[in-house]
């Protein structure tokens, strides 16, 4: 049975901010301008593709048309946590179709109000707010029903049938799901649950497989069920703001294009790195460890960014269409280049320091899992022979931080003693989203003594007003809008497998043990080693600090 709730506009009150906090009406404008310049806000438009709106490179808004919003495991960690956040900000500020109504299904049996209890600890409501998020939860409501069973979907599809009242509608469904039950669920939305006057977008979640023919048995299941136009498998990194400024430094300045070259570069070194363990979800952390949660997905995405050729246009496939040539151009992974390790306790450490990766009950006993990795990709093509691209990633490390660190090869014909040190072009991810570029200059006084600085264009400095959407913000309204250019493609998804399949079935079918490093360290010794090896220079000289 359905949860009932007054039905209202999604739009019909504006809030002041964006994200998860509130800022300015100056950073909704500048977020709607955003919008409006992509042209998404065509008002009661008509996607170019046709009524189900399936041209992959066309974007468009339609604000008239009604849309419903399904959540598919709305009681699980994820949907609480992320996605009915994110609908509510969206909600809040304004930017989705006046006429938006959400629908949660799920197993578990709930009412609206345990609902938005579950959810409200994450939601970040002020004391102001309070009757635009009552006014959230009146356009909410909750079907309980199996992922399994086709005829509880053909009670889902009377449902929003109800909902949409015979008019054109626009569905899209959130699989906030575990990857065991994709095929059963994407079988019974295509059967029973399809818009019938409007188009169907289905968002899917990674894990997509956990090798490559995995990847494609989930691939060939999806493709015979929905068309690629219809697809948008999430890969939350690709919504990031700083990710999403990579297209437009490379291909908009003129300053760094002639120098994006295995000429003038000498390693690009992609991180992801994170200051704590497992937190007590080793459990499921276990059944993939750090290259399948991170390596093979967030950061070879950003590899593409940063090495694929320009395309023809911003068009969502044109864009695909390069990051797939960049992809299949990149070598297997090899053990020869990767580095592994396991965080243990670290003995001075205070709290959860103190505790290692096998100290976690949910764990595996005796687990080799990789909770730190290190691999060194390699291009081959005509821009890019000879240039390593280190892609590291791991738990328990030294800090937070996740970037691009594009370092430049030595000066030639050194005039200076042997005082230079390489340039760096470093794009900051997070936290405190910035790019600035390492640079040498003249310390002051009356000889060439020389230190590095830096060029920086820091976000909360030069855009001081503004908050930054979430990536699950992003993301979402494109799909809203039908903009793919985030989204990741069935010919990438094969390709990136292709790549790490024969090293994850390495170290699964050999045991490969992991190196141990003590929590709140670098990570493995043998990790700088590696970048030794393949002519990383690291100084240690230099801490970059952001503008105040």
């Amino acid at each position: 049975m359905i949860e009932n709730a007054e039905n209202m506009s999604a739009n019909s009150k504006t809030a002041a901010g964006s994200s998860s906090s509130s800022g300015s009406p100056s950073c909704i404008a500048l977020i709607r301008q955003s919008l409006e310049h992509m042209g998404h806000f065509s008002a009661g438009s008509v996607a170019a593709g046709g009524a189900n709106g399936l041209d992959s490179n066309h974007v468009e808004f339609e604000d008239a048309v009604p849309h419903i919003f399904v959540v598919l495991g709305a009681s699980g960690d994820l949907a609480k946590k992320k996605i009915y956040p994110t609908l509510w900000y969206l909600f809040r500020d304004g930017l989705l179709p006046k006429n938006t109504t959400f629908v949660g299904y799920a197993r578990s049996k709930l009412d609206i109000e345990t609902l938005k209890n579950n959810c409200k600890p994450y939601m970040n409501v002020k004391d102001t707010q309070k009757k635009e998020h009552d006014d959230f939860w009146k356009v909410n409501h909750y079907v309980a029903g199996s992922y399994t069973a086709r005829r509880d979907f053909e009670l889902l599809d009377q449902e929003l049938a109800c909902l949409e009242k015979g008019t054109r509608a626009n569905r899209l469904y959130y699989l906030a799901l575990p990857p065991s039950v994709f095929h059963d669920v994407t079988s019974n939305i295509s059967t029973c649950c399809m818009a019938k006057k409007g188009w169907t977008r289905v968002i899917v979640e990674k894990p997509f497989g956990r090798d490559l023919d995995s990847s494609n048995v989930l691939s060939k299941h999806l493709a015979s069920l929905f068309k690629e136009e219809e697809l948008y498998r999430i890969d939350h990194y690709l919504g990031k703001e700083m990710v999403q400024n990579l297209m437009t430094l490379r291909f908009a300045n003129r300053i760094f294009g002639p120098t994006w070259n295995r000429e003038n570069i000498s390693s690009v070194m992609i991180s992801f790195k994170e200051p704590f363990g497992t937190q007590g979800r080793g459990g499921y952390f276990d059944e993939f460890g750090i290259i399948r949660d991170v390596m093979q997905n967030h950061l070879l995405q950003i590899l593409c960014l940063v090495a694929m050729e320009k395309p023809p246009s911003t068009g969502a496939d044109d864009i695909r269409n390069e990051k797939v040539k960049v992809l299949k151009c990149t070598q297997t992974l090899t053990m020869h280049d990767v580095v592994l390790g396991q965080y243990v306790g670290n003995p001075n450490g205070k709290g959860e320091q103190k505790l290692g990766y096998l100290d976690d009950p949910t764990v595996p006993k005796g687990s080799g899992t990789p909770t730190f990795a290190l691999g060194v990709l390699r291009i081959n093509n005509e821009r890019w022979d000879g240039v390593p691209f280190f892609l590291r990633c791991g738990k328990a490390l030294n800090e937070r931080k996740a970037e691009v660190r594009i370092q430049y090869r030595d000066v030639p014909g050194d005039i200076f003693d042997g005082q230079c040190k390489r340039n760096e072009l470093v794009i900051r991810v997070q936290p405190g989203e910035a790019v600035y570029v390492k640079m040498m200059t003249k310390t002051p006084g009356m000889s060439f003594e020389m230190e590095e600085t830096e060029l920086d264009l820091t976000y909360l400095s030069r855009y001081k007003d503004a908050v930054l959407p979430d990536a699950y913000e992003r993301l979402i309204l494109d799909v809203f809008c039908g903009n793919q250019m985030h989204f990741v493609r069935s010919d990438e998804l094969t390709e990136a497998w292709r790549i790490f399949t024969p090293l994850l079935h390495e170290i699964d079918s050999q045991k490969v043990k992991s190196i141990p490093y003590v929590y709140g360290s670098r990570g493995p010794k043998e990790a700088d080693e590696l970048f030794d090896r393949n002519g990383f220079k690291f100084y240690g000289t230099y801490k970059w600090k952001p503008s105040p």
